[in-house]
């Protein structure tokens, strides 16, 4: 069965003002002939030619509730957070005796789900709503984010979180890391609020965390890995030891 697609308003104005044309009593009308010519090259299309937003947003629900169970958004943060605390393993077994040693770890997708969150705005951003969620503090720990943290502890690796969320939102941020496990980490950085805040002038993601890993060294650190769901979470000197990339398709920051 082919489905029939961007039906043109010349082919629709001949198919209803000529509902019985026979090609037998009539020579064909150029109007016809245009629209039978522009439906040739385009009614049957072979798939859209943008992604459809709705299929999307379809395929992206399925894939966070892993459904169907080969594609599953747990499974792959589960997988490589196992990956991450080998890799710590063996960065920690090559440091020299003395040094200090540094994790750092992004928070939204990365150490916090607001996948309750993304599901209701229909995996939109909603400013005003999702602030109301940070605030309160219900994000759950991602799981094999929180093991990583655990054993970065019991290797006596210190960690550290970097992340995007305005410095107005740091109560929220501390009230709900700890509501959720994390405990003993030695410092939290936030963006601050600037001026050009919202404007082409103002830094990119990439740039203010690629500072503030600066600083960590600067203070005599190694950072060992760098955690993110986003490459801007990564980007930028200093670079760590092992940059690791968990999965995120719900959204983008540059």
């Amino acid at each position: 069965m082919k489905i029939i697609r961007n039906l043109t308003a010349a082919a629709l104005f001949v198919l209803l003002a000529n509902p019985c044309i026979s090609a037998q009593n009539r020579a064909p009308d150029p109007a016809t002939t245009q629209a039978r010519a522009t439906a040739d090259s385009s009614f049957y299309l072979p798939s859209e030619p943008t992604p459809n937003l709705g299929l999307l947003k379809i395929s992206l629900r399925d894939y966070a509730d892993c459904t169907p169970a080969s594609a599953c958004y747990a499974r792959e943060l589960d997988a490589q957070t196992a990956r991450a605390s080998i890799l710590l393993d063996t960065a920690v077994v090559h440091s020299k005796p003395g040094e200090k040693l540094a994790l750092v770890l992004d928070i939204d997708e990365t150490s916090l789900s607001n996948m309750e969150q993304m599901k209701r705005e229909d995996f939109g951003y909603i400013v005003q709503d999702f602030n109301a969620w940070v605030q309160t503090g219900n994000a759950p720990a991602i799981p094999g984010t929180l093991r990583l943290f655990n054993h970065a502890q019991s290797l006596g690796v210190t960690v550290f979180f970097i992340t995007g969320r305005p410095e107005s939102q740091r109560a929220a941020t501390i009230a709900n890391l700890n509501a959720a496990g994390y405990h003993g980490w030695q410092s939290l950085s936030m963006q601050p609020v600037t001026s050009n805040a919202g404007t082409a002038a103002a830094p990119t993601v990439a740039t203010y965390k690629s500072a503030e890993r600066g600083k960590l060294v600067a203070a005599g650190y190694r950072i060992v890995m760098n955690v993110g769901d986003q490459l801007s979470d990564l980007d930028g000197e200093p670079h760590a030891d092992y940059s690791i990339k968990l999965p995120n398709p719900f959204y983008y920051l540059p």
